[in-house]
Order: structure tokens, then C-alpha cells, then sequence
């Protein structure tokens, strides 16, 4: 493991159960919500599911302007091996996973050089 990164937190199995708590809720209440409307039931799922990738991810378009961002800054190199980046293909390795997309805790490497370093910090 590379001294900027850092194992994922994981959950205690207590905390596991607390997950798993609030998870029955937020079902019971798309079920109660939705009342019987499958279709309804659905949409709300994948809203609240979309959210709360966003609330990890952040937005794909903000996600798109950060690889920008890393091109121009990375001079079009790849962060990892430092040779030229394709025009599309190239992934945003977060340093931190916790710390999200951002300009301090990304880089901009080829897919290949990104499952690798994955695969160095025990992720893949």
C-alpha cells in the first residue's frame, strides 16, 4: 500500500446490523410510499439509489469536468507510468477513497495502470 493510501473503512459487525437496520427502513418506507404501485416503487429506488452514488461520486458532469481538469494539469500523461494518455479511456483514481472526486485526491491514469494500483492497495 502506497503511503497516500489507505485501506477502506469497514463496518464493525455491530455497525453491520446498524446498516442493515437503516436499510429495512428505507425499504419499508419505499413499500409504504409506493403503496402497492410497482412501478412507483421502482422509481423511487432508483432515485434514492442515484442520490446516494452522487453523494459518493458526485455527478457524472462534474466527474467529466474533473478528468478535464486532470488532462490539462497532467499535461495529457498518465499520473501512474507517465505516458501519454488516450482522448477517452483514461479513469480517476481517487487517492483516498473516502475523500471522493477531487481536484486534491485524484489523478489521472490509463485503465490498465488503475486496476494495477488497485490491485497494490489490496482493492481489486
Amino acid at each position: 500500500m502506497t503511503e497516500s493510501t489507505s485501506k477502506n473503512r469497514r463496518l464493525s459487525d455491530a455497525e453491520r446490523v446498524l446498516g442493515h437496520e437503516i436499510l429495512e427502513r428505507v425499504r419499508q418506507l419505499i413499500e409504504d410510499s409506493s403503496k402497492g404501485d410497482t412501478a412507483l416503487a421502482w422509481a423511487i429506488r432508483r432515485f434514492v439509489y442515484v442520490r446516494l452514488s452522487h453523494d459518493e461520486r458526485s455527478t457524472p458532469m462534474r466527474r467529466k469536468m474533473l478528468k478535464l481538469n486532470k488532462m490539462i494539469a497532467q499535461k495529457g500523461l498518465c499520473a501512474k507510468c507517465g505516458k501519454e494518455l488516450p482522448k477517452r479511456g483514461s479513469e480517476l483514481d481517487r487517492i483516498k477513497a473516502m475523500d471522493g472526486y477531487t481536484e486534491e485526491n485524484t489523478r489521472l491514469v490509463h485503465h490498465e495502470c488503475h486496476r494495477e494500483s488497485q490491485e497494490e492497495n489490496g482493492f481489486a
